[in-house]
């Protein structure tokens, strides 16, 4: 089954690769503006870019929205996540995180993606998230966004000290698109 990935991001699109092997993931055309994201929410957000690539291309869509969610933080950086810094690149967006959290102790926090399926008279979503806290620095080479930064619950290393195995298990965009399956019955 062919499907558009509502991204460009190399990083996402190897790891949706990776995941779900079973599809053959398509990246959005270049040709095509970036989708829109204008809800406070990732359910909002997933939505929004999943419908717009669909109505673009005729083909079905997934697109995920994903982000860090840091409880001292009032759940920001959220929606906000790769847009934090107005850099709005990984490591200024890390540098902010870390700058304002400062010193405190509660650090908890959790990534959480919302994945979107939208065809022909299709609009299908799942969840999934992946609890821990904001680390003191940056740790690791793996990964993407705040991945140096996250330690997930129960573990001592970042997720970008993660092999990509060990990291799909437990990421919440790999609990999201292990629904994929079921998101995907009854589509031909």
């Amino acid at each position: 089954m062919r499907i558009v990935l509502a991204s460009r991001n190399a990083h996402k699109i190897v790891e949706m690769r990776r995941i779900a092997p079973g599809i053959d993931w398509v990246a959005m055309p270049d040709e095509l503006p970036d989708p829109p994201e204008t809800g406070d929410t990732f359910l909002a957000n997933a939505l929004e870019k999943a419908r717009f690539v669909y109505a673009h291309t005729g083909q079905l869509a997934l697109a995920d929205d994903s982000g860090l969610e840091v409880d001292a933080l009032g759940g920001r950086p959220g929606v906000y996540s790769k847009r934090f810094s107005p850099e709005g690149t990984d490591t200024a967006n890390n540098a902010k995180l870390l700058a304002e959290l400062g010193e405190r102790t509660d650090r908890s926090a959790r990534f959480r993606c919302v994945i979107a399926l939208v065809g022909p008279g299709v609009e299908r979503t799942a969840s999934g998230s992946c609890e821990g806290h904001v680390g003191y620095a940056a740790r690791g080479v793996g990964g993407f966004g705040y991945d140096p930064l996250f330690i997930p619950a129960g573990g001592t290393r970042a997720m970008a000290e993660h092999a990509p195995a060990e990291k799909d298990a437990i990421s919440h965009r790999g609990a999201a698109l292990a629904q994929l399956p079921g998101l995907l019955q009854g589509l031909s």
